[in-house]
């Protein structure tokens, strides 16, 4: 047992109080300002507040499962208010509230003590708190005699989701409860500064928050980390400006989403997705059929007002600039604003979507009357779409009209590039194809979104015209199989020969035997779940870690283990420990990452003399989501910082974020710890998360979860039926951005099929498109239990799991968290002593990395 890096110092460190406030000072750049009249910020005058809500006392600091994070404490939204030397004069009603979770929460406990009895295995009721996790009950109505008098009222609405299972468009998780309505009716009627704040991970349904009269503002708070009730209250008090902006398009209603009624569950059929929208997600979806939402993608108002003037847009070979003057025409407040260039590609073979992102930024803080110019620059290679027929992206002739705004619901055309004849920009070949017809959607007779004047500005803009040798081609080149590597030598090479120089990776490769390298390909949960190990807590070295990969190889070839831990809000490890004499953990006096009920009956161990106690509190950071509302791509490689630090300190080599997967619905369970609808912001994300973390020696991250995983009813076994073009212009995007930015050390896998091909199997996805299309580099491994053995639920499955032997053939370098099955069928399947050292390469270069 190697030493333990966690701290035995009991105390708050400095590095938990500098981090804490870190994000302190910018997770308000990912609050959104939805609505305001002018009541907030709150005036100095303001010393007592009426607060209510479900998320006033139970605020959601991030969602449930893997994504969760083990800080030391949550500063609430309470705390935040009377910390900031405000008065809270609801205390009896919040109380009331306080007692009904408690009892429901009991009656659930119950629940899940009763199944651990019925069964004996405390594996069944984690699936079942996994799965069917515990929700806080709709609020009591507020009375006449729990509306204290007060300067201000604050509504706190609070949502959770977790993976596992997928959010319902009903009252108290899309919708509002009536209960809702009716407290917010009645606080808008009683109280003239009157605030509703929105602690959710995605999209709920606002119609009654825009038609309550007396509403004065609406702030997307989102879940900001376990500082969330101090940053709520800098930016309900003017302390922290809120500068979000919105990362998917918040629909007028539910049934407005595109495949709104056969999303997952939706229409009974969680087997088989139908990706019939096609390219058509998100705004591109409604701008192009017609579908005004409640609110735009990029959309968020601010404290203060700002002029957004187009000055120039140039064409210089096939980079387009465009020079953008930003003013702050208020007097009192400053503030940050957004710009986005979208282009409208012509129509011709190939249907379009009315506008597509392809630049942003954010201005700096700017005082009232301060102005910058901002420069935003965009390929028109870019702008390509992807042809199925010739398997190409092309540009096609006609003019690409740009676009400038702040939102997609509030642009301008400043420019159009003419291109005369059609251009292929990158020959690939088809790798994804179809295993069944789709009814793609069409939008031969929709009516697009439009506004006065747009015509005219397409009539008058300033034509700049594409040479005809402006872009190269680029042609995709595809490896051949591997080809196996021998050394005869009798002299044993070890990792540490490789570092020296003293030999090649090929020498220590050609001496490897297939058991060694298939052991080397699986992770260390042999024994499968159960026992004294949970899922996703399989780190033998830092607990509550993950999983490790192989260290059998240590000894003798220097070949030491990967520590991997989840995230993305942070980093996931059991926040204390205890070790007797030997070394050995304690489990009765250990902290489990996944605090559920049933886990008292996890094994007990006799305790041998002297206890070590270990702590190891991690930062909780903003969801995924917030991190993409800044739209600042240095405040999220800052928190990528933060969050390699804490790698480095506590000896995590891969976090198992960012999590980058498409919001394709707002339906999806895990949407909190994704990024956006679009793929540019999605990749240029996780590219900068990356470069955080990726500073720090030894760190890396693991983009996720590679393609498709959309969905999380029956995630494992889903089968998602997408077009090549939707996948390589949608759903792959930002992975490939992603990677040609950043170069992840590791990318994961994802559960499901992709027409009828379990991701984690997919030689194109992983080495075709991955590695020869992109130049991906590092090692790619699957999702926790992909090859089975953590399935719980006594029911047939219309598709099985992935194997371990067709991982490796795949370019699927690590099947984790790995098991002796795992082992064995790659060694019984015929898996070539070339394809495993294909894989284990990865591996050892990754070891390299981090360890060495």
């Amino acid at each position: 047992m190697g030493i333990w890096r966690a701290s035995k110092e009991a105390e708050m460190s400095a590095r938990e109080k500098a981090h804490m406030e870190k994000v302190r000072k910018f997770a308000a750049e990912g609050m959104v300002l939805l609505e305001n009249n002018g009541t907030l910020p709150l005036g100095d005058g303001v010393k007592k507040i009426a607060l209510f809500g479900n998320g006033a006392r139970h605020m959601i600091k991030g969602g449930k499962g893997s994504g969760d994070v083990n800080s030391r404490s949550v500063v609430g939204i309470e705390e935040g208010i009377k910390e900031a030397g405000i008065e809270v004069v609801s205390g009896s009603w919040l109380d009331g509230y306080d007692k009904i979770c408690v009892d429901s929460r009991a009656k659930y406990d119950e629940h899940i003590q009763e199944m651990v009895k019925s069964t004996g295995n405390p594996m069944v009721a984690f699936m079942e708190y996994f799965n069917n996790p515990y929700h806080d009950p709709d609020i009591q109505e507020i009375t006449d005699a729990d509306m204290q008098d007060a300067d201000a009222a604050v509504y706190v609405i609070a949502r959770d989701s977790g993976e596992g299972r997928d959010r319902k468009p009903v009252a108290g998780d899309y919708e509002l409860t009536d209960n809702e309505k009716k407290n917010i009716e009645k606080l808008a009627g009683r109280y003239d500064k009157f605030v509703v704040a929105l602690n959710v991970g995605g999209v709920i349904d606002t119609k009654a928050l825009r038609s309550i009269k007396g509403v004065g503002a609406v702030l997307l708070m989102s879940q900001a980390g376990n500082v969330i009730g101090t940053v709520f209250a800098d930016v309900l008090l003017g302390k922290s400006i809120p500068t979000g902006h919105l990362a998917m398009t918040w629909a007028e209603n539910y049934s407005d989403y595109p495949a709104y009624d056969t999303f997952s569950s939706q229409n009974g059929n969680v087997d088989d997705e139908y990706y019939n929208e096609g390219i058509f997600v998100g705004y591109r979806y409604f701008d192009t059929f017609g579908k005004k939402p409640a609110y735009s993608f990029g959309y968020g108002l601010s404290y203060t007002d700002f002029d957004v003037k187009t000055t120039d847009v140039t064409l210089d070979g096939e980079t387009v600039t465009a020079k953008v003057s930003v003013k702050n025409t208020g007097d009192k407040f400053s503030g940050k604003e957004l710009v986005q260039l979208y282009v409208s590609a012509p129509d011709g073979k190939l249907e379009k979507p009315v506008k597509e992102l392809k630049a942003f930024a954010k201005t700096k803080e700017l005082a009232p009357g301060e102005e910058e110019t901002l420069t935003l620059m965009a390929k028109v290679s870019t702008f390509a779409s992807y042809d199925e027929k010739s398997a190409s992206y092309i540009l096609e002739p006609g003019k690409y009209f740009v676009r400038i705004g702040k939102n997609a619901g509030c642009t301008s055309v400043v420019a159009a590039i003419e291109v005369g004849k059609e251009i292929t920009t990158c020959k690939l070949s088809n790798r994804f194809k179809i295993d069944t017809e789709l009814d793609l959607l069409s939008k031969k007779n929709a009516t697009p979104l439009t506004y006065d004047g747009e015509e005219e500005e397409k009539a008058s803009a300033k034509v700049l015209t594409l040479s005809e040798d402006a872009i190269t081609t680029v042609v995709a080149e595809y490896k051949s199989a591997p080809v196996e590597l021998k050394n005869d030598s009798a002299e044993k090479v070890t990792l540490a020969d490789v570092k020296a120089g003293k030999a090649t990776l090929d020498d220590l490769l050609g001496q490897l035997t297939r058991e060694e390298m298939a052991d080397l390909c699986v992770g260390t949960a042999r024994g499968g779940f159960g026992g004294d190990s949970v899922i996703g807590t399989a780190s033998a070295v830092v607990p509550g870690a993950a999983g490790d990969t192989s260290s059998k190889m240590a000894a003798d070839r220097g070949v030491h283990n990967l520590v991997l831990a989840d995230g993305p809000a942070g980093l996931r490890l059991t926040p204390y420990f205890a070790v007797d004499e030997d070394n050995k953990i304690i489990p009765e006096m250990s902290a489990m990452a996944f605090d559920f009920p049933g886990k008292e009956n996890q094994p007990k161990t006799d305790i041998k003399g002297e206890v070590t106690k270990y702590y190891q509190y991690c930062t909780a950071i903003p969801i995924a989501t917030m991190l993409a509302q800044t739209w600042n791509m240095d405040v999220i490689e800052e928190a990528g910082d933060l969050v390699g630090t804490e790698m480095e300190e506590l000896g995590v080599n891969l976090w198992l974020a960012p999590g980058m997967n498409i919001q394709k619905n707002p339906l999806c369970g895990r949407n909190f710890e994704y990024y956006s609808e679009d793929p540019l912001v999605a990749g240029m994300c996780a590219a900068a998360d990356t470069k955080g973390v990726q500073k720090h020696k030894g760190c890396g991250t693991t983009i996720k979860h590679f393609a498709c995983n959309n969905q999380e009813d029956n995630r494992m076994h889903t089968n998602a039926h997408v077009s090549e073009r939707a996948l390589r212009e949608i759903y792959l995007k930002g992975f490939e951005i992603a990677v040609r930015e950043s170069q992840p050390l590791s990318i994961m896998t994802s559960y499901n099929l992709i027409n009828g091909l379990h991701a984690a199997n997919n030689y194109d996805l992983l080495t075709a498109v991955c590695r020869n299309e992109w130049g991906f580099k590092g090692v790619v491994m699957t999702d926790w239990g992909t090859t089975g053995g953590i399935e719980m639920e006594q029911r047939e499955f219309k598709y099985g799991t992935s194997n371990a032997a067709d991982c490796v053939r795949s370019g699927n370098d690590l099947t984790m968290p790995g098991s002796d099955a795992d082992i064995q069928n790659i060694l019984d399947a015929g898996v070539t002593r070339a394809e495993l050292q294909a894989c284990a390469r990865r591996i050892l270069e990754c070891v390299l990395e981090c360890r060495y």
